[in-house]
Parts: C-alpha cells; sequence; structure tokens
C-alpha cells in the first residue's frame, strides 16, 4: 500500500456535484483532490459510441463499462450489479465515469417551490427541510449561472435575478400543444434546462439534434465533465479510476483518509483536512456502509440508522396516442415542455404532487419496431411510418415520493470483481403514489381529446418506470437521531466529513434533482472552506 497522496480537501466522485464543489474551493485556493472509480472519457468517443450503436434506445450502450467500476446494466440482459430485493423493482441507471451520469441528461434543472421545503408543516406527509428556500435560493442562482440555464418565469419558483439567458426556441410540436390546450386552460410552459440558447461559456447554442439522452453531440448541455474540466483549470488534482473502498476514521471519529483501489487492485491511502462524499444516492451510502468499524459497526455517518434509508425517485406512468395533426416531433430537445398545474396544492395532504412532461423525442425508432413486429413491411411499412411518427406523441408525469424508511440501500452478499459487495434496494411504492398515478392518467385523456387524439395507449395500471432520479438515503436534518447530515451536508457523526449530491434531499419533490444538488453542493463548499479555517 503506498500512502503519498494528500490535500486540504479530498472529493470522492467527479459528477457534476463533486465537480463544481472541486471547483469552488479550487478557485479560491485550496488544495483539492478528486476521486473517480470510473475511467475517463471524451464527447468524440461516446458519440461515435451512439451512432455505432445497436441499441439506440439504450442510453447507457455508448458510455464505457470497467469490471474495477461496475455500475448498472439492464440491456441487452441486465448484468445484476444492483441486487433487487423488492417488492417492487429499481432498475437505476448511472454511470461511473469522469462526470458522471449528467453527460446522459435531459438537462433539466429545476428549483423547488418554496412549499416544497415545507411538506411536513404543511401537508402533514414526508419531511420538512432543515433550511429553506429563501435561504438555498442563491446558491440555485450561483448554480444556474454556472451550468447556463433558463426557463419559463411561471415556473412557480420565485427569482432574485433573471436567467443567465433565454430559453431555447420552441419545436412546433411544443407550439401546437401550447395553442391547443390553452382554450381550456392548460398552461404548457417550456422546462427549465442547462441547455444553451446561444453561445454561453464557449459552449454552442442548441441546433434541435434531438438526442440530448444519451449524448448531445455538439456540447450545447452543461455536464458533469465540464465541472471536472473547470476544477482542474483551477488547479483541482483528478484521479480516474480510483475506486474508493473504505474511508477511515482516528480514535475520535474524525475522517483520517480513504483508501481506493486501482483497476489492478493495488490499494492507495489519501490522506486530508476535510473529506467530500459526492457518488450518488446509493453509491455513496454504500460507501458508508462497507466502512463499518469497531467504533461504528452500523458504518460510517450512521448514528441515526437511517444512512441508505428514505431511497426516492420520480416514478412515472405514461400515455401515448397519435394527434389528429402532423406534429414532427424529433426536432429540439427531446423534453421541451410540460405542464405544472398540480405540482403543489392541499391535495398533498391526500395523493402525491405532479409534473406532466411533454416529450417532443423522435418516434421513428418506436414506430418502426412496433410496424416490425406486427408484420408490416415494404410500401405499407413506409406509408404507416411516414403518418404515425408524423404523429404520435407521449406524456409522462414526475410524481413526487414520500421518504419511506423500508425504501433503502444496503450491502448485497454479491461481490464485484475487486471484491467490493455491490448494493442492494428495497423498494415498494405505497397509496400516495397510487393515487397521484390515477389523477395523472385522468389527465392524460383530458389532453389527448384536446389534442384529438386516437389509439391511447397507457402503460400498465400499477407498473411505473423510475425516472433515474436518486434522491434521498443521506437526508438531511437538524436532528441527528433521524438525519446523516445537516443543511450544510456535514455528517452529524464526523465534523470533517461532508456528503454532497441527490442523496441528501429529505423529500422529492416533483422536479428533477440535479440543480437542487448543486446549488446545495454550491453552499456546502463555502461551509468546507470555513472548516479548514
Amino acid at each position: 500500500m503506498s500512502d503519498k497522496l494528500s490535500a486540504d480537501v479530498v472529493v470522492i466522485g467527479s459528477g457534476i456535484v463533486g465537480g463544481l464543489i472541486a471547483q469552488k474551493l479550487a478557485k479560491q485556493g485550496v488544495s483539492v483532490l478528486i476521486l473517480e472509480a470510473g475511467p475517463r472519457s471524451d464527447r468524440a468517443t461516446i458519440v461515435a459510441n451512439f451512432r455505432n450503436s445497436p441499441r439506440k434506445d439504450d442510453f447507457m450502450s455508448p458510455y464505457p463499462f470497467s469490471p474495477w467500476a461496475p455500475h448498472p446494466l439492464y440491456k441487452p440482459n441486465d448484468n445484476g450489479y444492483l441486487v433487487q430485493a423488492g417488492p417492487y423493482p429499481y432498475p437505476a441507471e448511472y454511470i461511473r465515469m469522469v462526470g458522471g451520469t449528467t453527460w446522459h441528461w435531459a438537462a433539466q434543472a429545476w428549483r423547488l417551490l418554496p412549499n416544497d421545503f415545507r411538506m411536513k408543516t404543511l401537508y402533514g406527509v414526508g419531511r420538512d427541510w432543515p433550511l429553506s428556500y429563501d435561504e438555498l435560493e442563491p446558491f440555485y442562482l450561483e448554480a444556474e449561472t454556472k451550468l447556463g440555464v433558463s426557463g419559463s418565469l411561471k415556473n412557480g419558483s420565485p427569482r432574485s435575478a433573471p436567467f443567465p439567458m433565454p430559453p431555447v426556441q420552441e419545436s412546433w410540436a411544443q407550439r401546437r400543444f401550447r395553442e391547443r390546450l390553452a382554450p381550456a386552460g392548460y398552461d404548457v410552459i417550456e422546462n427549465t434546462v442547462a441547455r444553451n440558447s446561444q453561445v454561453y461559456d464557449g459552449r454552442p447554442p442548441c441546433m434541435g439534434n434531438n438526442n440530448c439522452m444519451p449524448i448531445c453531440p455538439i456540447g450545447a448541455q452543461y455536464h458533469g465533465g465540464n465541472a471536472v474540466d473547470a476544477a482542474e483549470a483551477d488547479g483541482a488534482k483528478l484521479i480516474a479510476n480510483a475506486v474508493v473502498y473504505r474511508i477511515e476514521h482516528d480514535d475520535k471519529g474524525r475522517i483520517a483518509a480513504v483508501h481506493y483501489y486501482d483497476p489492478d487492485k493495488k490499494s492507495t491511502r489519501v490522506s486530508g483536512t476535510v473529506f467530500v462524499l459526492a457518488a450518488n444516492g446509493i453509491e455513496s451510502p454504500k460507501l458508508l456502509l462497507l466502512s463499518a468499524s469497531d467504533k461504528y459497526p452500523q458504518g460510517l455517518a450512521n448514528s441515526s440508522g437511517t444512512v441508505g434509508r428514505h431511497l426516492m425517485d420520480h416514478p412515472s406512468n405514461k400515455l401515448t396516442f397519435e394527434t389528429d395533426e402532423a406534429n414532427w416531433p424529433g426536432r429540439g430537445p427531446m423534453s421541451p415542455a410540460s405542464i405544472n398545474h398540480l405540482r403543489d396544492g392541499a391535495f398533498r395532504s391526500e395523493h402525491a404532487a405532479f409534473r406532466i412532461d411533454i416529450s417532443d423525442a423522435s418516434q421513428v425508432l418506436a414506430v418502426t419496431q412496433d410496424l416490425i413486429a406486427k408484420g408490416v413491411y415494404g410500401a405499407e411499412l413506409e406509408q404507416q411510418l411516414r403518418h404515425r411518427a408524423a404523429r404520435q406523441v407521449s406524456l409522462k408525469n414526475v410524481m413526487e415520493q414520500l421518504p419511506l424508511p423500508q425504501n433503502r440501500v444496503v450491502l448485497s452478499s454479491r461481490k464485484d470483481a475487486l471484491g467490493i459487495p455491490t448494493p442492494q434496494v428495497h423498494y415498494e411504492m405505497d397509496d400516495y403514489i397510487h393515487r397521484g398515478m390515477a389523477l395523472a392518467s385522468i389527465e392524460y385523456g383530458k389532453i389527448a381529446k384536446l389534442m384529438g387524439g386516437t389509439n391511447l395507449r397507457y402503460s400498465e395500471e400499477g407498473k411505473y418506470s423510475n425516472n433515474q432520479h436518486i434522491t434521498g438515503t443521506l437526508s438531511m436534518g437538524d436532528n441527528p437521531s433521524d438525519s446523516v447530515v445537516d443543511s450544510h451536508g456535514r455528517s452529524h457523526d464526523h465534523d470533517n466529513l461532508f456528503i454532497a449530491g441527490t442523496g441528501i434531499m429529505p423529500t422529492s419533490a416533483t422536479v428533477n434533482s440535479t440543480l437542487t444538488a448543486v446549488a446545495l453542493g454550491l453552499r456546502s463548499a463555502d461551509a468546507v472552506k470555513a472548516a479548514l479555517s
């Protein structure tokens, strides 16, 4: 074992949150070392992999898979990395590589609503946050400026300053939904996104390629790789293929070092003053549980017993149908607009709130696969493909999920190539979600009718997809007995350990979690800097 590496701040994980924390600290002259389990890649390679992949609808297929830093894969077969304990499947997808999973995100960068921070007080369900919307608002703005965010001013989240840029030009399909639904009182607004509408921070504007997922081919979207590049430019150091397998503490409970394996299982010890755990809501609790010791038999940062608990995502159901006019989805961003009137209200005491997302993804592949499966070929295939691909659209919801303690991440008995236990998930849905899903299906039907919808195909009742928004498992709170970190992301149990990412969010709300995680991370960076003084 070598023991030659040290830094003021050691950041574990090089995703968008870890990268931006590292960049903010390095810019202030702090010595920062980032450890990333996976390899480094580049846009050109990923785009080439996507173009050559036979599975265009598999968003993981263009990305490198490393035996020493495995992640879940489900196509063409489930690789079994994420062990399912049920009763409901949770097929989470994430990428272990430099830059993390925002390489293949839809770039939705929403703020929460003020009431999302007070669920228990206002509606008697979920948890309250240990900080308010107003306390986080300056960091939301800082995050939006870093990422380059635009969106509608009608999204319900108060602002102290304008967006850094105007929204991306709306697509034809987006425009027709907006125009046709407005008379019935449905307000279709542009999604809040980290996608350029003009040259910003050296990145080009969106050109409407319509494969935001799995990879923006021109770099109009911000992603974690940009954050790491910026951190390195400001002096941070990065070590890729460094699989952290243990966090070491001293006899007083302070974190002294972390240990990582390289791909050949050579171990290296890295010491530091402050440590930031910035892997995701599955890998971070896994590492804390792996680091159990005689002093901390339940794992580090886990005196409350809540590490790994309160796993949340945004379950979705869906409606696919054909409109009565040619909308030609497939030009512009894949997820450009949404309907937001059911994101908040007194009903949240009874059922989940949600946002309705309008897809503008190309339908050519899906329609082609469906027609071929039905035995349609030749001239008939071309005719039906042209007709349906121009008219087929889909709606889905982004549904809040309550923080249930039984939904959790634990260690499995399965081990990876380095001998490290893989994660196991326990996951279920409650009636709070089922009631919200039933209402969403009613709303879909109303919208489809306004669009002249035919051939309505609802997703199977009671079976929901997840949105890869891995939230909870490391919840923040004021009370050390029922939370893992405080409002600054500092562990209640170890005063020089900070945890960052979507895992520390106490509730999931109705929007993608990334921007909130970045804002919380930038706020934590200030506390990290203060801890070094």
